[in-house]
């Protein structure tokens, strides 16, 4: 399989690089300045041409073109897309910066935008793909201090539920990823106990295994957290919004 995931040079997406090139796949990998990155270049060395990296900035509109011409010619192709850049800024109302408001905006939703409007071509000529997008257990709900990084995630989530039946007419199977807390540069930003923390093996052990094993929409976990998250969702708001306010620091 031809694999571009964008946001690869760290956390789950480099384990996921490392997963999938283990498992013989051919991957293109992306992140701002992935023709450089050491890791990368570590993974080169052992699995030499099934490894092709392209420098992109989800924020720059005017790199798409380029990338995306530079990624489908790599192998001949692309049979899957994996979105997976994320941005994070816990913030209070006494801390609001909007700078950070719209790089989590940018990064989180609109990168995945800009980029389907450039493949959606390249997969129509070709028949059939399959696109994933790594949203968040976040997008569930939204929790004191991380609007800033839910609501983009329920954005792209929302743009997934709406995009699904119009992209499998097309031959092209939509997926999304929500998962809870990863052990990462980002969540080290945070100051409370993580339920379900794991680590980026982990956690991209499960979403291989379950792109490998399912076809459904949706992959979420861990289960609790999923759980709790999801009764959020359910219950009216004035019990919901009684417990995030608990959450309160």
């Amino acid at each position: 399989m031809r694999i571009w995931i964008v946001g690869g040079s760290g956390g789950i997406g480099y384990a996921l690089v490392k997963r999938w090139l283990g498992e013989g796949h051919r991957v293109v990998v992306s992140a701002r300045s992935a023709e450089n990155a050491e890791p990368l270049q570590n993974l080169a060395a052992v699995y030499g041409k099934n490894l092709s990296a392209v420098n992109l900035d989800v924020m720059d509109d005017g790199g798409m073109d380029e990338a995306c011409r530079r990624a489908w010619k790599a192998f001949d192709g692309i049979d899957l897309w994996f979105y997976n850049p994320g941005a994070y800024e816990p913030m209070g109302t006494d801390e609001w910066n909007l700078d950070a408001f719209e790089r989590m905006t940018q990064i989180n939703y609109m990168g995945a935008v800009r980029l389907m409007t450039r493949l959606l071509p390249y997969f129509e000529h070709h028949g059939s793909g399959r696109w994933v997008w790594n949203a968040s257990l976040a997008s569930y709900f939204g929790l004191p201090y991380g609007g800033g990084y839910s609501a983009p995630k329920a954005a792209l989530v929302n743009l997934a539920e709406s995009l699904q039946p119009e992209l499998m007419q097309k031959n092209i199977r939509l997926q999304i990823i929500n998962h809870g807390f990863v052990k990462t540069r980002l969540t080290a930003k945070n100051d409370f106990e993580m339920p379900g923390l794991m680590t980026p093996e982990y956690a991209a052990g499960r979403i291989a295994d379950a792109l490998q094993n399912s076809e459904r929409f949706e992959t979420h976990f861990p289960k609790k957290l999923s759980f709790f998250l999801g009764l959020l969702r359910l219950l009216p708001y004035r019990i919901s919004l009684a417990l995030t306010r608990k959450m309160l620091r």
